[in-house]
């Protein structure tokens, strides 16, 4: 059905293409990234070679909408890796009509992509090659500096539909979400204040057996920014509650702090930091080992739906995978870097992370050791860019224990992407 929706909207291009004075947006984004990683996640076995050398490419095709008081999108989205004999993933991305009034309401139902403040906990993840969306009712106000938001989802498997109320797997691992954000511009003093409130319902056990149940767990917290002319101060701070799928008790809690400086057109400069409560006792044990984690409370802070590889170093280690025995022992992340734009189309950028463990670990340190990433783009026309990067890791004893990286502590990744983001049709509104 995937692939039909697909095909249906290729077909349906060319009598869009002469509607040209239709309400209609026809663009889509060609993303194509080849990247090459020596050392990582090894195998258990010391002398084997962790080497991967691939190329990743993802396709989006979208229609847009736009009318007084209506809109509409729908995205077909297709992503896998060159050489796959499956014919890659093909899915719909979004898939929404929003209804907007004359004082700033709206409704907005589908599927769609929630994505609020710096995207640390709900994020697009557009690094990732499935772009991140969720199939929920959104119901809002925008107006006078204020925005608020209310967000409800409930998902079910087809074959459930019968009979009993059972979810596992699908677009989001969720059962239910409800969620509320607000935000408030202070434009004389160019601060934003928000405030995000969510409620995630996880199902466990096996369906139709007494071990079947929903824990509910929750998240609370403020993020704000302040841009006194040349410089840009951002923080957040948020709190995890409730129970996790398994029913143990949440604990956990994170904050950040950011600094930027832009001094001209041509150039920035930012630092920051991330603490990541972490679980209170977690295992190292060797190569070929298993640990025995004893936990009574969760304190591992979970960043639930947000766009990971933006923050935590660009290797994705942290957030993304999973470390030994599944615990955390959450994280700290000093950073800093610069950017140098010499012209409008060249971006260059060089960043350096520190990183280490939240919590103290048995017969390890915490340091998990120094990352150096380096990037660059060239916007060498309107519709298309590309970009390509370099990161150097130097991991400790820490780092390889927990993650099973490679016995060589040095990890280097590269990549190189094309991106390119065509409008067949610009529609005009009316």
């Amino acid at each position: 059905m995937k692939k039909i929706l697909f095909t249906l909207a290729l077909l349906a291009l060319p009598a869009v293409l002469r509607a040209q004075e239709r309400p209609l947006t026809v663009d889509a984004n060609f993303l194509t990234r080849g990247e090459a990683r020596v050392g990582g996640l090894a195998d258990d076995t010391d002398d084997i070679a962790d080497n991967a050398y691939f190329i990743l490419e993802r396709t989006l095709l979208g229609l847009r909408y736009d009318k007084a008081g209506l809109s509409a999108k729908l995205t077909a989205q297709h992503c896998g890796t060159w050489g796959t004999a499956e014919g890659g993933y093909f899915n719909v991305y979004e898939a929404w009509i929003q209804l907007t009034g004359h004082t700033g309401w709206f409704a907005k139902i589908g599927r769609q992509n929630l994505s609020y403040d710096d995207q640390r906990i709900f994020g697009s993840d557009d690094w990732a090659m499935t772009a991140m969306s969720h199939d929920a009712l959104k119901l809002g106000y925008e107006g006078h500096g204020h925005k608020v938001h209310l967000i409800g989802a409930f998902n079910q498997n087809p074959e459930n539909m019968e009979g009993g109320t059972y979810f596992s797997g699908g677009l989001q691992p969720y059962k239910a979400l409800e969620a509320f954000w607000y935000h408030y511009d202070i434009r004389k003093i160019n601060l934003g204040i928000s405030a995000l409130f969510a409620n995630i319902g996880m199902q466990s056990g096996e369906k139709g057996e007494p071990s079947e149940k929903t824990f509910q767990q929750q998240m609370a917290g403020l993020y704000v920014s302040f841009t006194p002319n040349k410089w840009t101060a951002e923080a957040a701070y948020y709190r995890q509650m409730g129970k996790e799928e398994h029913g143990l008790p949440i604990d956990a809690w994170m904050t950040s702090f950011k600094t930027s400086y832009t001094p001209g057109p041509h150039a920035s400069f930012y630092g920051g930091y991330d603490y990541l409560s972490g679980d209170a006792y977690v295992a190292t044990p060797g190569f070929g080992q298993m640990g025995m984690p004893r936990h009574e409370t969760i304190r591992g802070f979970s960043s639930l739906y947000g766009s990971h590889h933006k923050f935590y170093g660009a290797m994705d280690f942290f957030y993304v995978t999973t470390y030994v025995a599944g615990f955390t022992p959450g994280l700290q992340n000093i950073y800093a870097g610069g950017k140098w734009m010499p012209n409008d189309k060249w971006t260059l950028d060089a960043a350096y992370h520190f990183l280490a463990t939240a919590t103290k670990l048995e017969k390890a340190d915490r340091p998990l050791g120094h990352e150096v990433e380096l990037s660059a783009s060239w916007q060498f026309r309107k519709e298309a860019k590309i970009s390509l990067g370099y990161t150097f890791m130097r991991g400790t004893e820490t780092m390889v224990v927990l993650k099973k990286t490679s016995h060589r502590r040095q990890l280097h990744w590269g990549w190189l992407m094309l991106s390119v983001t065509p409008d067949f049709l610009s529609g005009k509104r009316h």
